[in-house]
């Protein structure tokens, strides 16, 4: 691996800088991944959760009682953007940070792009190259339907394998495979340009996909194309943000042309180490890819 790669995902974007508490991530937490994620994870309770309650993956109470999180609390995906908002209103409900018995109440109530970005913000601030993934996961339980919904992971550098490790912290209590979540294997997560360009070819169904908003369809793997990219180049954004031809009513109205070069990106991403370079160029120099809309943009 070329080192400047490497340095390139121990450099913290605006939304995974720690701000003053890295000291904090540094000092406080424990050097072993799974056990940061553990402690990760025990500190926020998913909005699915949240609204299950205690039912589902949650009937043992692994999220903790959802009885005691108060009426009026809502998902805060849209407040808590960055990690540094994160750990600032982590400590302010309970000053102990990252416990285990952190009490339900005082969670926060966030979705898999925060715990990714979360977990990266750690392992960056404890020397290791970090980095965010956005696909879609086929091993969570979706009834009796079998698809892949949308998801955000972790990578981490591990120098003695010389290769990245796939973790997905949030998914680490509840996901439906045998496979280790803090090792995940290669084919058990569907990265966004794979499952682009096997639509693209025919080779699977795009209904095969969906997200949380509820939508199904290769509309839904575009974003994910595009927040992986975004990731990779170390710029993880919100939900809410999309390039432009992402936005609802341009994508149905995107030409075969237009297609191609996303299909051109997506190749390219199959393997963002061999082709960083190439990536880095398309971030710096393609209006269309880099420039988002949605929200207030």
């Amino acid at each position: 691996m070329i080192s400047e790669i490497l340095d390139h995902y121990m450099q913290y974007s605006m939304y995974t800088c720690p701000g003053l508490y890295k000291s904090r991530l540094v000092k406080k937490l424990p050097n072993d991944i799974l056990e940061i994620g553990h402690l990760v994870r025990k500190s926020i309770i998913h909005r699915t959760t949240l609204l299950g309650g205690n039912t589902g993956t949650n009937s043992d109470l692994r999220f903790g009682d959802m009885m005691r999180v108060p009426w009026w609390c809502q998902p805060e995906d849209d407040i808590l953007v960055t990690v540094s908002a994160m750990l600032s209103e982590l400590y302010r409900r309970d000053a102990r940070g990252f416990v285990l018995d952190r009490a339900p109440e005082d969670k926060l109530i966030l979705t898999c792009r925060f715990i990714a970005i979360l977990m990266a913000s750690i392992l960056k601030s404890k020397g290791m190259p970090a980095r965010v993934r956005a696909g879609h996961a086929p091993y969570f339980d979706t009834g009796d339907i079998s698809l892949s919904v949308d998801h955000w992971i972790t990578q981490y550098w591990c120098i003695h394998r010389k290769d990245w490790v796939t973790i997905d912290v949030d998914g680490s209590l509840s996901i439906k495979g045998t496979f280790d979540p803090y090792d995940i294997p290669v084919g058990e997560f569907d990265f966004a340009a794979d499952a682009w360009l096997s639509i693209r070819e025919s080779k699977v169904d795009p209904e095969y996909f969906y997200n949380a908003y509820p939508m199904r369809g290769a509309i839904t793997v575009l974003w994910s194309l595009f927040y992986d990219f975004h990731c990779l180049m170390n710029s993880e954004i919100i939900y809410l943000h999309k390039p432009v031809c992402g936005d609802n009513e341009k994508f149905y109205s995107l030409t075969e042309d237009d297609l191609n070069k996303i299909d051109e990106l997506a190749k390219l991403m199959l393997d963002p180490d061999a082709n960083f370079y190439e990536l880095c160029n398309l971030w710096n120099q393609k209006k269309d890819y880099r420039i988002l809309c949605g929200g207030l943009l």
